[in-house]
């Protein structure tokens, strides 16, 4: 349902999708804008010990009531991201084919886990997926309920620390068909930060949008984050980095047998609430 499989001459783009088809009256309080003086470096701190761990979930293989297809080419995008997040200093973790119940489980114990000497957090998350939403091999699990486990006032050794999550899944099943455009130090203060800071959320595809993946070399959006990681980490700062990714994955195109599949576009969709340059340790 999810992936179309029709046999073509070349490997095809498939997509992350489940199917192809498919406060009033109340007043806001007032409040005074008051800032704080924060004695604090524009930049993450990249000094400790360890970078910090990955956890990466490689979901390949679907229960057949779930209605999801086999994801041919994710162990692509795994391969991809174990070599360049270890060289980029963290210790990666991957797991294949997991519940929602394990991924649920496996991420509340890294949250349970100590970070007080590690630089900071990531995930990248692998599989089929709407918006919100991401599968596990049994069904659908919120999004949220994952992140959440690492907030700063439920993960404090990680609070005031960069968490990052990079989701290579569907958002929905519209399709982008793309347009012809004309070429063109330490803090000397304790501070209450909000819960929800320091996340990075870097999504494969826009709100609503199918997110493409071909089946041998793996998702554009993989592809082109370990490519862009490798060639910038040491030079720019994170979001640079980013939206390097966004252009990248912008010039690929669909390839499919499906008139209505073929030749569409992709663009990632990045939700920061980091609170500090992001620039890798050299």
């Amino acid at each position: 349902m999810a992936d179309i499989n029709h046999i073509l001459t070349q490997p095809q783009t498939l997509t992350d999708a489940k199917s192809i088809f498919a406060s009033e009256g109340k007043s806001i309080p007032v409040s005074k804008s008051v800032d704080s003086v924060i004695h604090a470096d524009e930049s993450y701190r990249m000094d400790l010990a360890e970078m910090g761990i990955c956890v990466l979930v490689n979901n390949k293989n679907f229960h057949p009531a779930t209605g999801m297809a086999f994801r041919s080419g994710t162990d692509a995008d795994a391969a991809r991201i174990v070599d360049t997040f270890r060289s980029l200093g963290y210790a990666v973790k991957p797991y294949n084919d997991l519940t929602c119940k394990q991924i649920i489980e496996i991420l509340q114990n890294v949250a349970k886990d100590d970070h007080s000497k590690r630089n900071g957090f990531a995930c990248v998350l692998l599989s089929h997926g709407e918006d919100g939403l991401i599968y596990g091999t049994d069904g659908p699990l919120e999004l949220k309920m994952l992140t959440s486990l690492f907030r700063g006032d439920r993960c404090r050794s990680l609070a005031g620390k960069p968490k990052l999550f990079f989701i290579q899944a569907c958002r929905g099943t519209e399709l982008d068909s793309g347009i012809e455009t004309d070429s063109g130090p330490d803090e000397s203060m304790c501070q209450k930060i909000p819960v929800e800071a320091d996340f990075l959320y870097a999504y494969s595809t826009a709100p609503g949008y199918y997110s493409w993946r071909n089946s041998s070399d793996g998702s554009w959006f993989i592809q082109s984050l370990c490519v862009m990681l490798k060639q910038y980490a040491k030079k720019l700062e994170l979001m640079q980095i980013l939206t390097r990714v966004n252009r990248k994955v912008g010039e690929f195109s669909s390839y499919s047998n499906r008139p209505d599949f073929h030749g569409k576009k992709q663009i990632p969709c990045i939700v920061s609430m980091l609170t500090k340059d992001f620039y890798f340790p050299h």
